[in-house]
């Protein structure tokens, strides 16, 4: 694995169906809003097939380092309520999946992200700096799961 290659795989779980975890995670336009932390804007380049396959977004998004990412996804696969797949491009270079499995009243979340960093900061300085990326990343998630949370919260309550 060179130096700027990261597989990161994040597991939640979380009180929800996976059928609202699926919808609100799938709606990339409504990043911002609800994992503000992370994301600051996203836009849709190309809706895709009736299910969402082919979509194109782009993304600008940051972490807690003193860095800004500019990148792009197109969904690849899409399996409703289930999950979902992308292919990544710009700023990283790889494939994302979200997986969701219902377990009684909980939903088990997993997001397996298999990355090459092509921002030359990043390429040139993970040999040295790869923990405090993957550090960077870890914060990335745990403010989704936090920001998730809430949004299911806001989502339950507004459905009552």
């Amino acid at each position: 694995m060179a130096s700027n290659d990261y597989r990161f795989v994040t597991h939640w779980r979380i009180e929800a169906k996976i059928e609202e975890v699926y919808r609100i995670i799938s709606n990339a336009a409504d990043l911002p809003r609800w994992w503000p932390s992370v994301y600051l804007d996203v836009r849709e380049l190309s809706p895709g097939n009736e299910k969402g396959v082919g979509k194109i977004v782009d993304l600008y998004t940051r972490g807690w380092l003193p860095y800004t990412l500019r990148w792009q996804f197109r969904v690849t696969e899409v399996n409703f309520p289930h999950g979902l797949a992308l292919e990544a491009w710009g700023d990283f270079v790889g494939t994302g999946r979200w997986t969701f499995k219902q377990d009684g009243a909980w939903a088990n979340i997993r997001y397996d992200w298999q990355i090459r960093a092509d921002k030359p900061l990043l390429r040139y300085l993970s040999f040295i700096l790869k923990p405090i990326f993957a550090a960077n990343h870890r914060w990335a998630m745990a403010q989704g799961e936090r920001s998730l949370r809430a949004e299911l919260a806001h989502y339950s309550s507004a459905a009552k």
